[in-house]
Parts: C-alpha cells; sequence; structure tokens
C-alpha cells in the first residue's frame, strides 16, 4: 500500500497542480497531502475520495487491489479482434470474454476494454450497413452501389490495421484508450 502515496504524487505532477493546489481544491489540509505523498500514513474513504475527484481518476486505478501489470495480455486484447475475419462477431465475442475475465485484474484493461468494445459494435454496425446498402442498391441497379462495397472494404482493412498499430504501441509501453470513442455503450 505505500505506493498509493507515490501513484498520487506522480498523478498530480502530470496534472500539474502543486500540493497547495491539491489541498485547496480537495478541501484537505496541506499536510494530509504532505503525509500522503511521503507515504507518511494512507488516505482513508473521504480523503482518497476527495483526492481522486480533483485528479479525474478512479479510487480503484490508485488502489490496485490485486492488479498486475500484463503487457502481453493486453496486446492479445488488442489482436483478438482480428478474429472477425474468421468467426462473424469474433471482433466482439473474443474481447469480450478476455475482457470479462481479467478486466479487474490486470491494470488498464477495464478502460481499454470498454473502448475496444464501443469501436467494435459501432464498425460492426457500420460494415453490417454498408454491405447491406451495397446489396441492396446493386439489386436495384443504382449506378453508384460501388461506393458502399469501397466503403466495406475499407472497413475491414482499417480494422485489421488497427488492433496491429495499436498493440505495437501497447508493446512500447502506451496503453490509454487508443480507439477512437465516438459512442460510449459500454463504460
Amino acid at each position: 500500500m505505500n505506493e498509493i502515496g507515490n501513484k498520487i504524487r506522480e498523478i498530480r505532477k502530470k496534472k500539474g497542480l502543486s500540493q497547495e493546489e491539491l489541498a485547496e481544491s480537495a478541501k484537505i489540509n496541506l499536510r494530509t497531502i504532505q503525509r500522503i505523498e511521503n507515504n507518511e500514513s494512507e488516505p482513508r474513504g473521504k480523503t482518497l475520495n476527495l483526492i481522486c475527484e480533483v485528479l479525474d481518476i478512479n479510487a480503484e486505478d490508485i488502489l490496485d487491489y490485486g492488479k498486475q501489470t500484463d503487457k502481453s495480455y493486453l496486446i492479445i486484447f488488442h489482436l483478438s479482434v482480428i478474429s472477425f475475419l474468421a468467426i462473424p462477431v469474433g471482433n466482439i465475442i473474443l474481447p469480450l470474454i478476455l475482457w470479462m475475465n481479467k478486466k479487474d485484474r490486470v491494470i488498464g484493461l477495464k478502460k481499454v476494454g470498454a473502448n475496444l468494445l464501443n469501436f467494435q459494435i459501432i464498425w460492426s454496425i457500420i460494415a453490417f450497413l454498408s454491405i447491406t446498402g451495397f446489396a441492396l442498391l446493386k439489386i436495384l441497379n443504382f449506378k453508384y452501389y460501388p461506393i458502399l462495397f469501397y466503403l466495406f472494404i475499407g472497413l475491414y482493412a482499417m480494422n485489421v490495421i488497427l488492433p496491429i498499430i495499436f498493440a505495437i504501441k501497447t508493446n512500447k509501453g502506451k496503453t490509454e484508450n487508443l480507439y477512437p470513442n465516438i459512442i460510449k455503450l459500454i463504460k
């Protein structure tokens, strides 16, 4: 638990706040902040929540009960999306299974997983609509139907390339939300 103070100090510095500013914003005594950051005491209940609120983070992210860093699992998680090439809707099912199994045990997986799954759900809907629109417009002999087919091919290519790029970025240590998030269905 001695890492809590170090984590709070690191996040505070990333946010560009001084100890005084954090104490004032959280309505906590400056000496309390100093003790916490020096690992002389641990923040409890309300104090921890006030600090987390000012730093715009979840208390669970600081506490990390039983969580561990597993970069290889995050890489496999990103690459599991490519299963859509062999399994219909595999880009949602396989990552969902991986996410549900370890979202509370791997640091960063809960947030990254929700981001990835939201993107994959929206991607699947758009891909389905584009191929359905293509088929419908082809049947109706509409002049510009190939545009939807090219959109569909572009979406497929994007969903192969993005997971590979994001797996490489994860391997280099970048684990924040990488996929564009249009609509948040899963939080």
